[in-house]
């Protein structure tokens, strides 16, 4: 129900805030960094719990017979009978207990700030999935996740510098881009069950030709804003190491575009994707850190 495998691209995003503090001039202290990802990690298990439970309310899951396992279509085991609701409802609340709890005494060590950046992380997380604004069947998902991903960046370079920087927001924005492409694409395969039960995403209202291309649109955004924040000293031309990551993008786009109406084709690109994010914000990473 965690969703183990999806963590990866928390614990990059966390990676990502990490190399662009250590561009600064105080040292990082890594006692602060592994407990700013053990919370960013904890917070995104348990966003993905709460995305079980609800979509075992309204339905979503039970209908999808589409569902690619381990990428779309939920953990499956509520409706295996493995777990109840209640069980799904609970393991989800004492995740999000246990970030709040962390989150207040890592924000008491090191300024208030990271509270806002740690309210509007567990907002989004909740709104995601809870009524009443259920932000994914609204066709809004994408932006949330997008929003939910760079705020993760930002809050570790906060706990570093322990200020705001426009440094890690502007790094932030490609790899969060990114993370929406991720959400894009894992909706073609449930999208005939969610609109079956009146989930409105984003690719159950575009189709499966829309979504293609609006895929390829934010794939291509994502690198072309990272070379023109680069070119123009936005941020360190550094990062312009994180373009190792289009051709993958433009793989799984072109995957994309091939299989886009026959959703049980659409692992390579859910793979593709998934790698492209993770080859990206690694390599900024990487490009950052040899400047501290």
């Amino acid at each position: 129900m965690t969703r183990p495998g999806f963590l990866a691209i928390t614990a990059v995003a966390c990676l990502l805030g990490l190399a662009t503090a250590a561009t600064g001039e105080r040292p990082i202290d890594w006692l602060l960094a592994l407990l700013t990802l053990v919370l960013a990690l904890a917070a995104h298990a348990g966003a993905n719990v709460l995305n079980d439970y609800h979509d075992a309310l309204n339905g979503a899951d039970a209908a999808n017979r589409d569902g690619l396992f381990p990428f779309t279509g939920g953990s499956r085991l509520i409706q295996q009978g493995r777990v109840t609701p209640e069980q799904t409802r609970a393991l989800a609340n004492w995740l999000l207990a246990g970030v709040v709890l962390g989150g207040l005494l890592l924000a008491w060590a090191t300024g208030g700030g990271l509270l806002l950046v740690g309210l509007a992380g567990l907002a989004l997380g909740w709104a995601y999935s809870a009524p009443p604004l259920k932000l994914m069947s609204r066709g809004l998902g994408e932006l949330a996740v997008a929003l939910a991903w760079g705020l993760i960046v930002v809050g570790a370079d906060h706990v570093q510098r322990q200020q705001f920087l426009p440094l890690p927001a502007l790094a932030a924005l490609s790899y969060a881009l990114l993370m929406a492409n991720i959400l894009l694409v894992n909706g073609l395969p449930d999208a005939a069950s969610d609109a079956r039960v009146g989930k409105r995403t984003l690719a159950v209202r575009l189709g499966a030709r829309g979504s293609a291309l609006l895929y390829l649109l934010i794939a291509l955004l994502a690198h072309g804003w990272l070379a023109f924040a680069a070119l123009q000293q936005l941020q360190p031309l550094a990062t312009l190491w994180g373009l190792l990551a289009l051709p993958l993008s433009l793989a799984a786009a072109w995957w994309l575009w091939r299989q886009a109406e026959q959703p049980a084709g659409l692992r390579p690109a859910i793979v593709l994707t998934i790698g492209a994010g993770l080859v990206h914000g690694l390599c900024m990473a990487a490009g950052l850190a040899g400047l501290g």
